[in-house]
């Protein structure tokens, strides 16, 4: 197991390619936020996580990605049950400091097109103070006229 990635996996850097071509930009791997997220919008308070369908265990039942091993399930089960706790507790800590959490899974990066992906985050993210409120941008004025 040590030779899996924990960041720069494929599902993220396509993620981070199809975010970037979007004109979003963002983060990555913030250290001081809980679980490290993979991608961090800091004006809009929001962290993206690109889980891998086995690792997180996808919920949806038809992810083939997310089958549990057929051996050795003493060993796999409470390994990929604590991951799985641990995410839910990382996405509790995030949202009880005022972070919106979303999650990319590995599944819907294999499409090969993300343009609905993108689509649904550009959807999820939250604006920043400075697109609610025009006077906020730097070098913007409001006149009265």
């Amino acid at each position: 197991m040590s030779r899996i990635r924990g960041r720069d996996t494929k599902p993220e850097m396509r993620v981070r390619k199809a975010l970037h071509a979007a004109g979003l930009r963002y983060r990555l791997h913030a250290r001081e936020l809980p679980g490290k997220p993979d991608m961090v919008f800091r004006s809009r308070r929001m962290a993206l996580f690109v889980h891998g369908c086995f690792w997180h265990q996808h919920p949806d039942p038809s992810c083939k990605l997310a089958r549990m091993p057929k051996s050795r399930l003493e060993f796999w089960r409470p390994k990929l049950e604590g991951n799985r706790v641990r995410d839910e507790k990382t996405r509790a800590a995030l949202e009880s400091s005022g972070w919106t959490v979303l999650e990319v899974w590995e599944c819907e990066t294999k499409a090969g097109d993300l343009t609905r992906l993108i689509a649904k985050l550009q959807t999820s993210i939250p604006p920043t103070e400075a697109e609610i409120n025009p006077v906020l941008k730097t070098g913007q004025r409001q006149t009265n006229e």
